[in-house]
Parts: structure tokens; C-alpha cells; sequence
């Protein structure tokens, strides 16, 4: 029982060991470029680098700063729409695989994806206000 156990941690350690290594890998990397940075770079700091920049134009957003319904409501149809796609990345690499069935209900899914983005388009939540 004892040697069996043994057998079947050595199969799971030995079927985790890449990702386990890929792990310590990607984090040994980030904290060395982490630290390299830290000590390498250069430390001039100003009052212009200090300043918040986003999207080109430096930021006016103060504490009491509250952003409009339309920004939140742009950026949900952005997040779903986005996600949406993703759904057909997988259908279109294994189309062959899967057949025609496949094909008919991805089609169905971006014409249902099509008008629900024209709904949201002509009901005016994509105008910037």
C-alpha cells in the first residue's frame, strides 16, 4: 500500500513538475526584473513625473471626481461584447473537428450578437455625453 502511494506521488509530482517550474520561472523572472530596475534605473524624480498620465492627456480627476452613467455604461458593452468574441476563438480552431453544427450555431450566435449591438447603438448608450 505504503510503495503504491509512493508510485502514484511520484506520477503526480512528475506530471505537475512543469507547471510547477514554468511557475517559479515567470516569478523568478518578474522579481529579477523587479529588483534590476529598482537598482539600474535612474532616480530623477520631478514634479511633472510625479503627475498621474492616462491615455495621453495628463489627469484632472480630484477626489471628488465622480465619472458619468455613460462611461460605466460604455465600458460594460466593451466588457461584453469583448468577452463575447472570445467565445468564437475556440469554434473556429476546432471547426473541422466539431462540423457543420458548429458552424450553424456560431453563425446564430453573432447574428443574436449583431442585434443586440445594433439595439444598443440605436437606443444611443454608445454616444459619449
Amino acid at each position: 500500500m505504503a510503495q503504491k502511494r509512493a508510485l502514484y506521488m511520484r506520477a503526480l509530482l512528475r506530471s505537475y513538475l512543469p507547471a510547477l517550474v514554468f511557475i517559479v520561472l515567470g516569478v523568478g523572472v518578474g522579481v529579477a526584473f523587479t529588483l534590476a530596475n529598482s537598482f539600474l534605473g535612474p532616480k530623477r524624480p520631478t514634479k511633472v513625473k510625479r503627475e498621474p498620465y492616462e491615455c495621453g492627456l495628463p489627469s484632472d480627476v480630484r477626489k471628488n471626481f465622480r465619472f458619468g452613467v455613460s462611461f460605466y455604461l460604455i465600458a460594460m458593452l466593451f466588457i461584453l461584447f469583448d468577452i463575447e468574441v472570445v467565445f468564437l476563438y475556440p469554434i473556429a480552431v476546432q471547426l473541422e473537428a466539431i462540423g457543420v453544427f458548429a458552424l450553424v450555431e456560431m453563425i446564430v450566435f453573432v447574428v443574436l450578437l449583431l442585434v443586440a449591438f445594433v439595439f444598443v447603438w440605436r437606443r444611443g448608450a454608445l454616444e459619449w455625453k
